[in-house]
């Protein structure tokens, strides 16, 4: 028996499904779009059709983020002379965000994405995120954590690049401000390998900020999100890609459409088992029927080989042959 992934089960857009007890899904496409807007709407739709919770995006101000003969750190095809030049070719007007948005909206998944500067912030709350995800290395941005808080809205926090101390004082200011908090275990290698994932720590971060707890996943492959379900995670989010032929520095960790609707699946069959703990007399008593039982011999009759066969009962098979 399968647990089959029902496209578009997403509460409605505006709703945070977490705190009720659902381990939300999110596809990240960070700058898989390469700048093209339409292919930013196609990631949208197929990552609705693999049955995730949220997509997420990140928002990057050029101007605000890097000077303008700093030079490029992400592969761009030689595109790009600069750094700047490439936030500016990956940047979106905030008509093409509320239409990003509005899609989302649509297919009835929670819209996401990662501020890294002020300015992004400002840009992004007057188009409208569900929550906001601090990217890694942005908790130490104390100016624009502040902004994000004083906003009210939900507060996911990955923790791939901070110590403790750096992820208590954050953590210290979302829960002072009374916010939805969820911290994310992440190692953000290129790829994370199993030794590196930190599943651990999931069970650490929940006890230690009595929140709710997830994994950002940079595998490449379904395993570390099926265990982090297994431990209980809250939240768990993967990048995807719609081809691992396609051009873009997130590919080698990221997971296909088709590898998207496996981890959801599994996700959801696991939520579904952790949820219904099982007594183990109860079970045993409903399975009574399946037993099969033994025909009585009139007394005395010495037992032989065929009379102690057990015969079963008519219905269904046991799933063991026999």
């Amino acid at each position: 028996m399968t647990t089959e992934v029902t496209p578009n089960a997403s509460p409605p857009a505006g709703a945070w499904p977490a705190a009720a007890g659902r381990c939300l899904v999110v596809g990240e496409v960070a700058q898989a779009h390469d700048g093209s807007v339409g292919m930013a709407h196609a990631f949208i739709h197929a990552i609705a059709n693999a049955g995730a919770d949220a997509v997420k995006f990140q928002t990057h101000v050029a101007a605000a983020e890097s000077a303008a003969g700093q030079p490029r750190r992400v592969m761009s095809g030689g595109q790009d002379e600069s750094r700047y030049q490439y936030w500016k070719r990956m940047a979106f007007t905030e008509a093409q965000w509320q239409g990003l948005k509005k899609q989302a909206d649509d297919r009835r998944l929670l819209f996401l994405s990662s501020p890294f500067s002020l300015e992004a912030v400002e840009l992004l709350e007057q188009v409208g995120v569900a929550a906001w995800k601090v990217a890694s290395g942005e908790l130490s941005n104390v100016p624009m954590l502040e902004r994000m808080v004083a906003t009210r809205r939900p507060m996911i926090l990955s923790s791939g690049m901070s110590p403790w101390a750096e992820l208590d004082a954050a953590a210290k200011k979302v829960q002072e401000a009374g916010l939805d908090l969820t911290v994310l275990q992440c190692t953000p290698l290129y790829p994370a390998l199993p030794e590196k994932l930190g599943l651990n720590l999931l069970a650490e971060l929940r006890n230690r900020y009595g929140c709710k707890v997830g994994l950002s996943d940079h595998s490449g492959a379904i395993y570390a999100g099926l265990a982090a379900a297994a431990l209980g995670a809250d939240l768990i989010e993967v990048h995807v890609t719609l081809s691992r032929e396609a051009f873009g520095p997130d590919v080698l960790v990221s997971l296909t459409t088709a590898e998207l609707r496996q981890l959801t699946t599994g996700v959801r069959f696991i939520r579904a088992a952790l949820e219904h703990p099982v007594d183990k007399d109860a079970l045993a008593e409903e399975l009574v029927p399946r037993r099969g039982s033994s025909s009585p011999l009139p007394h005395p009759h010495p037992p032989t080989t065929t009379s102690c066969i057990t015969s079963l009962p008519a219905g269904p098979a046991l799933s063991a042959p026999i």
